[in-house]
């Protein structure tokens, strides 16, 4: 009998800061078919889309769709045996976003797999405050539809950065909010970039740095305190 040839990946399986972002963000807003062979991966921001096939090295074409609201969207697909198996491996399986508990990352890349992943499901914002003269409010916070995987994500930020967090409910939806505040966001946000050669959204690591960039000013010009600097 005829022996099949073994099946030829196209992602090359090795860790480094481009693959395990890549991997955040397959995390965030990939899909495993069922398959068992194809990727897909799906963003509302085309530069994404393209900056997820450059970290793992694929040509595949970018296509758009429409929701049903009407919004656009950009996904790229491939097929990959290896790659997908690998996958299941580490922690995801199709129809993760409710299920999905944990995912084995190295140690020394889970920065990178945290970027990847606030990239996807994440958000930061900052702002005076009004009532605190002195204060300027600065968080970072990660979303889930899986309980299980937030709080397993808390424990990985606490284990690497000695930060807690805290846990918000949304009563409209089932998705659930990790939010960092005061120093612990600043202790995330530098975390995340560490060296401006690596992976990452623009716009998002831009809206970061500059929320940074005022705390430092107003913290040297005397505007604000150490303490109230990070006031949540």
């Amino acid at each position: 009998m005829k022996r099949r040839p073994k099946p030829k990946g196209k992602v090359c399986i090795k860790w480094s800061s481009q693959f395990a972002y890549a991997i955040g963000l397959i995390v965030a807003d990939g899909c495993l078919s069922k398959d068992g062979r194809h990727i897909d991966f799906t963003s509302k921001d085309k530069d994404l889309v393209a900056l997820f096939r450059k970290c793992l090295k694929l040509d595949t074409k970018i296509s758009s769709k429409l929701s049903g609201e009407g919004n656009v969207s950009y996904h790229t697909q491939f097929g990959d045996v290896l790659f997908y198996g690998f996958l299941t491996q580490i922690g995801l399986t199709p129809a993760k976003s409710k299920t999905i508990s944990r995912v084995a990352i190295p140690d020394g890349f889970f920065v990178d797999f945290l970027r990847g992943y606030f990239d996807g499901d994440g958000s930061s914002y900052s702002y005076a405050d009004s009532v605190f003269k002195k204060s300027y409010r600065f968080y970072i916070s990660f979303t889930s539809a899986s309980p299980k995987f937030i709080e397993w994500l808390r424990e990985e930020l606490n284990k690497a950065l000695n930060v807690k967090g805290y846990l918000s409910h949304n009563r409209n939806n089932a998705y659930v909010q990790l939010k960092y505040a005061k120093k612990e966001s600043v202790l995330i946000a530098k975390a995340m970039y560490y060296d401006a050669r690596i992976p990452y959204l623009k716009r998002k690591r831009l809206k970061i740095l500059e929320s940074l960039r005022v705390i430092e000013s107003k913290r040297a010009s005397g505007e604000i305190g150490r303490r109230a600097t990070f006031r949540s």
